[in-house]
């Protein structure tokens, strides 16, 4: 698949590397692709593209938004159109405070549901929110189990979405409609907080045990 992913900071590159080694096309959407602090990306992705956020989303069926929740509104709005395409939102909505843990929306609303407003015709999905960026990318834990990674979205992109979670080495769970979105952020905000709070550290992934 042609993926575009908008940011490429910690988030975006864990993916687009994952997602590079699974085959498919990746560009970063950046707002100056020319500058200098790009360089270190091009020479350790060579195989990814680099232009605007525009440039990026044009030609592509995926749209990744791995933006800092401040930068989104504007990085959707530099996309351009957005109509029909499949966007995937790994955003958190931390407020802009000290914290670093507090969501800017939730229980009524949600992140993802903003961005499907300010994303008007795309067909929109969270996921790939809920664990740190070093293990975004084919995680390997000593059980061999496979974290989990809840999916959330009403449009009929969503196989498409779940086979790129899968594609990152993730058990991909449908849970339901966008609106669940409301439950998938805070219970990133708990994968945060363990790690980032108690101390348990950034080495650790959820899993969905079966009897």
């Amino acid at each position: 698949m042609k993926i575009a992913i908008i940011g490429a900071g910690n988030v975006g590159k864990a993916l687009g590397s994952g997602w590079i080694k699974a085959g498919h096309n990746v560009t970063y959407g950046v707002r100056k692709p020319n500058e200098s602090k790009n360089d270190a990306l091009k020479s350790e992705q060579p195989q990814a593209s680099l232009g605007t956020n525009g440039d990026a989303a044009r030609d592509a069926e995926i749209v990744v938004l791995s933006t800092p929740w401040g930068a989104t509104e504007e990085a959707v709005r530099d996309c351009g159109s957005l109509a029909g395409k499949i966007v995937i939102d790994a955003t958190n909505p931390l407020k802009a405070d000290s914290s670093g843990i507090n969501l800017d929306r939730g229980f009524t609303t949600s992140g993802a549901e903003q961005v499907a407003q300010w994303a008007s015709g795309a067909q929109v999905f969270k996921t790939m929110n809920q664990i740190g960026f070093s293990l975004m990318d084919h995680p390997k834990f000593k059980d061999g189990a496979a974290p989990v990674m809840f999916v959330a979205g009403d449009c009929d992109g969503k196989s498409k979405v779940m086979r790129l979670v899968e594609d990152l080495g993730f058990e991909a769970i449908d849970a339901g409609g966008l609106k669940y979105a409301r439950l998938l952020e805070p219970y990133a905000m708990l994968w945060i907080h363990l790690a980032l709070v108690q101390g348990v550290g950034r080495d650790f992934a959820f899993a969905l045990l079966r009897k």
